[in-house]
């Protein structure tokens, strides 16, 4: 059921990445970047170091080539990243201070972003290498860094969006009654592998009264027959993520169970529609929340109504109130307003959308309908 890998990202379009980063950090008043293991440097670079108490850390600075700092016995891995052609490698031994070794690549002061995978000991190594400089967290210092997606980036979400698509199609048509929620996700997971993610981070099955909470861990409960499930899924499929989330009913619903359903369906279009360039992303939040506050069931819908997707399946931009961050054409982010009935039931309908020249687009595309199941 895989389909076929895309074509990897090459030398110069991590080139391009690199230079734009290094020049939005000094339109921010930063004097550079420093960049840790995590998913900035595998979207910079193309480098997924393994995960290891020894430092590795990218330096960009404006009007400078960029720089890979890495232990020694990693360099060679290094090197043959996608972005290996156009990074100075710069490496250190062990019994070596590598703290040092960085601080000489870096100004004696100014302010640093820093990304948030960063660990603790090796920020404290740099500020006591380099006490007159100062950081800033690279999710406040440059929150849309990764969240304007190219060509290539939303053809890969697509895909990923395609597949969880295909994941709920299948579901849908086995058993839920009778099978434990750590069964259905077990089957989520072994279907989003089949359709070809390389990661699952997630298989949220939330039956009956589990569903009012949005987090719920699939256990052992028994599904029945009258339960509504909240199914909430997603990974990496070539790099890229999905997530999409669909509430389906095992036999036939009550008519308040109906009612609500239509309701955060509602309330999902509503939020999809708002999406335009020049919106701010709390516009989003707003018309979703505003269509379940007017029915009323405004105090259960407890979380805000979306997230950006890329290189991880949760980043930035977030679609809640206050974030007046404006929608830009490439961004990509989830709509999945819901509501949390406690001791009883919940809905979630969620779709990734990402913003066009002219509105908005879903990357999901499989019925928003309340859809029955045995």
């Amino acid at each position: 059921m895989t389909g076929p890998a895309p074509a990897p990202f090459t030398a110069d379009d991590h080139r391009a990445r690199m230079t734009r980063a290094a020049g939005a950090a000094a339109d921010a008043g930063l004097a550079g970047l420093l960049v840790a293991p995590g998913p900035d440097l595998v979207w910079l670079t193309g480098y997924a170091p393994p995960a290891t108490e020894r430092l590795t850390l990218l330096v960009l600075a404006p009007g400078r080539d960029p720089v890979l700092v890495v232990p020694a016995l990693e360099a060679p891995d290094a090197a043959k990243a996608a972005g290996g052609p156009v990074l100075d490698l710069r490496d250190w031994r062990d019994g070596t201070d590598p703290y040092a070794a960085t601080a000489g690549l870096l100004d004696g002061t100014g302010r640093f972003g820093v990304s948030d995978n960063a660990w603790a000991m090796h920020l404290l190594g740099l500020q006591r290498a380099l006490p007159g400089t100062a950081y800033a967290s690279l999710t406040e210092a440059l929150p849309m860094l990764r969240a304007v997606k190219d060509t290539a980036e939303l053809e890969l979400l697509a895909a990923a969006g395609a597949a969880a698509d295909a994941t709920f199609e299948e579901i849908r048509r086995t058993p839920f009654g009778g099978r434990r929620e750590s069964d259905v996700a077990a089957g989520l997971a072994e279907l989003l592998r089949g359709f070809g993610h390389s990661q699952v981070d997630f298989t949220i099955v939330a039956s009956g009264p589990n569903g009012a909470n949005p987090h719920h861990e699939a256990g052992d409960r028994v599904i029945r027959r009258g339960d509504m499930v909240v199914l909430d899924f997603g990974g990496l499929r070539d790099g890229y993520g999905s997530d999409t989330s669909r509430t389906v009913h095992v036999g036939e619903p009550t008519d308040e169970e109906r009612r609500v359903h239509d309701l955060v369906r509602e309330a999902q279009e509503a939020g999809f529609r708002a999406v335009r360039p020049g919106a701010a992303c709390q516009d989003v939040d707003r018309a979703a929340r505003a269509v379940i506050a007017d029915a009323g069931y405004g105090e259960y819908f407890i979380h805000r109504t979306g997230h950006g997707i890329g290189v991880t399946t949760h980043e930035p931009p977030y679609m809640i109130e206050g974030e007046e961050q404006p929608l830009v054409p490439g961004m990509c982010f989830s709509v999945e307003p819901g509501v949390y009935l406690p001791g009883r039931f919940g809905v979630r309908i969620e779709d990734i959308v990402t913003v066009t020249e002219d509105g908005g687009r879903r990357l999901n595309d499989t019925t928003r309908e309340l859809v029955l199941v045995d």
